[in-house]
C-alpha cells in the first residue's frame, strides 16, 4: 500500500481520530504514529486539526496540542462555537474540514500520496479532488465498530482504505498505560460534539 519512493503527508481530523480510537478502546500515540510513518515513507508533513475551546483556563486538549507542536506536526486550530440545543444541551462546533481541505489542495502538486484520519462523509469531494490532480488517497478510520465510523461514500472513493484496528500495533496504546511522550487527546466530559462535526 505504501511506497518508500512516495511522498506523503498525513491530515489528522483530531476529534475524528479521538473519537474513533476512544470507540475502539485505545489512545493514539503520536510519537509511534510519526515514527511508524518516517519508516514507511518519505513523510513530508504531519498536519493535526482541532478546535479549541478559548475562554477555558485549563483545555485538557492543551498538552497534547503542545506536544504535537515541538515534535514533528504542524497544528491547525480555531476557536470553537459553543451553543445550548432546544433541549438544553451544550454543544460545541469546531469543524476543521475547511482548513483541512486547503492546506490538502495547496499541498497537492507536492505530494504523492495524501493519508487522511477520518471518517467524515464532508471530505469525499476532497479526496476526488485529490485524485483528478493524479495523488492516491488512503482513509484511515474504522468499520469494526456498530455503526462503522466511516461513511460509505468516503470509503468507496479513497483508493485505498486503512482499518484503524489494523494499526493499533503500530501507533495505539492501551488507555491504562501511562503515556510520558506525547498527551492523550481528551475533550471534556460535557462537551458534546454533533456526529457531522466529528
Amino acid at each position: 500500500m505504501f511506497d518508500q519512493r512516495e511522498k506523503v503527508a498525513l491530515f489528522i481530523d483530531g476529534a475524528n481520530l479521538y473519537a474513533t480510537s476512544k470507540t475502539l478502546g485505545f489512545d493514539i500515540d503520536y510519537k509511534r504514529m510519526l515514527s511508524y510513518f518516517q519508516e514507511q515513507v518519505y513523510l513530508l508533513r504531519a498536519y493535526y486539526y482541532t478546535a479549541l475551546v478559548e475562554d477555558q483556563e485549563y483545555s485538557s486538549i492543551r498538552p497534547l496540542i503542545d506536544w504535537l507542536d515541538y515534535n514533528g506536526y504542524r497544528v491547525v486550530t480555531k476557536p470553537t462555537k459553543e451553543f445550548t440545543d432546544s433541549s438544553g444541551r451544550r454543544k460545541v462546533k469546531g469543524n476543521m474540514d475547511i482548513e483541512l481541505a486547503i492546506d490538502a489542495m495547496e499541498l497537492s502538486s507536492t505530494i504523492d500520496h495524501m493519508v487522511l484520519f477520518s471518517g467524515d462523509g464532508d471530505f469525499r469531494s476532497l479526496v476526488e479532488a485529490m485524485q483528478r490532480r493524479g495523488r492516491k488517497v488512503s482513509v484511515v478510520s474504522t468499520v469494526s465498530t456498530q455503526p462503522p465510523m466511516i461513511a460509505d461514500d468516503l470509503r468507496r472513493q479513497a483508493d485505498h482504505f486503512i482499518d484503524l484496528v489494523s494499526l493499533k500495533k503500530e501507533i495505539g496504546r492501551d488507555p491504562a498505560e501511562r503515556q510520558e511522550r506525547a498527551p492523550a487527546r481528551g475533550f471534556d466530559e460535557d462537551d458534546d460534539f454533533d456526529d457531522d462535526e466529528i
